[in-house]
């Protein structure tokens, strides 16, 4: 029988690939103006226009590939490991079925802290392609080239061996309280929901029943949670590509504060939110879709398996 945690672990997988060939474009145009160090204004439209110009319509899904790889892998481990460390919880307490806040960003650490190392080598390569375009040698008016997948991996071991698919892991480490603050916000939102239409439910004479949310519920509560999560992180979002693109000046950073001091010090306050428009928009969509289908995937996937038993 296949676990709980397992099919979890396959519907985020499944639904973070959705999600993320959705709004690819929209991290694309994140990335390049966080490792960016010149101060402009350019809006996101101008940004976009000016890669479709310079790169035609597919420099716009530079390292889609590994995003891809790298979306599955971090939903997958991170679903399963939620959801073992939540199911590990509620049977060490018994009673409530809901996690209260603490429990939820416990939980969410351990999730988080497992995905993160598991998955930073290829957010490394992901990074690095997105950022990276090589001139055409024969024809200074041709499309650009971008580096593939095995161009990236070799220039990141010949420059800084295997450690290079750990850079901007110290950043990425703290990031890990971008989920826990987006599924914690989640978790008690989708609780509070329940409740009060629950609540509201019985009131109007439904017995015990218990209220369902609906797939609009589940894409504005994701929403929501991610708008608070990566509003309240970006900074560090920003260091970690830097370091993760494997950029000269990030890698005289000292430590996380150092890098955050030195962009505050250099670039001054708007540099530690360089492309957070696209970020925000990206992510809140993202986690809108992601929370969506993952919940129908998950529900399809089960009644599969147990029509198949």
């Amino acid at each position: 029988m296949v676990s709980d945690s397992a099919i979890h672990s396959l519907a985020g997988a499944a639904g973070g690939i959705v999600a993320m060939s959705a709004t690819y474009p929209l991290i694309v145009l994140s990335t390049r103006a966080a490792v960016d160090v010149k101060n402009d204004s350019k809006s996101v439209v101008q940004r976009l226009l000016e890669i479709v110009q310079r790169e035609g319509i597919s420099g716009l899904y530079s390292g889609l590939s590994p995003s891809l790889l790298g979306i599955a892998v971090t939903n997958g481990v991170y679903y399963y490991f939620y959801e073992r460390s939540r199911e590990s919880i509620l049977n060490a307490r018994q009673g409530s079925k809901a996690l209260t806040m603490l429990e939820s960003m416990l939980a969410g650490v351990i999730a988080g802290s497992a995905t993160t190392v598991i998955s930073n080598p290829i957010w490394v390569i992901q990074t690095s392609q997105a950022v990276r375009v090589e001139p055409s040698p024969s024809d200074e008016r041709a499309i650009p080239r971008r580096p593939s997948v095995l161009q990236i991996i070799k220039a990141v071991i010949a420059k800084d061996g295997l450690n290079g698919f750990f850079r901007g892991l110290g950043p990425a480490l703290v990031l890990v309280i971008n989920p826990v603050l987006q599924y914690t916000v989640f978790e008690q939102l989708k609780n509070v929901l329940i409740k009060r239409r629950t609540l509201k439910l019985r009131a109007g004479g439904s017995g015990n029943a218990v209220a369902i949310l609906s797939d609009r519920d589940f894409f504005v509560l994701g929403a929501l949670s991610k708008l608070v999560a990566t509003g309240s992180t970006y900074p560090y979002i920003v260091l970690k590509s830097r370091l993760q693109a494997g950029q000269a000046r990030a890698e005289q950073y000292k430590s996380s504060l150092d890098g955050l001091a030195t962009i505050l010090k250099e670039e001054g306050i708007q540099g530690l939110y360089k492309g957070i428009g696209s970020k925000l928009l990206q992510s809140v969509l993202t986690a809108a879709i992601l929370f969506a289908v993952q919940r129908r995937i998950y529900e399809l996937t089960k009644k599969t398996i147990a029509s198949l038993s």
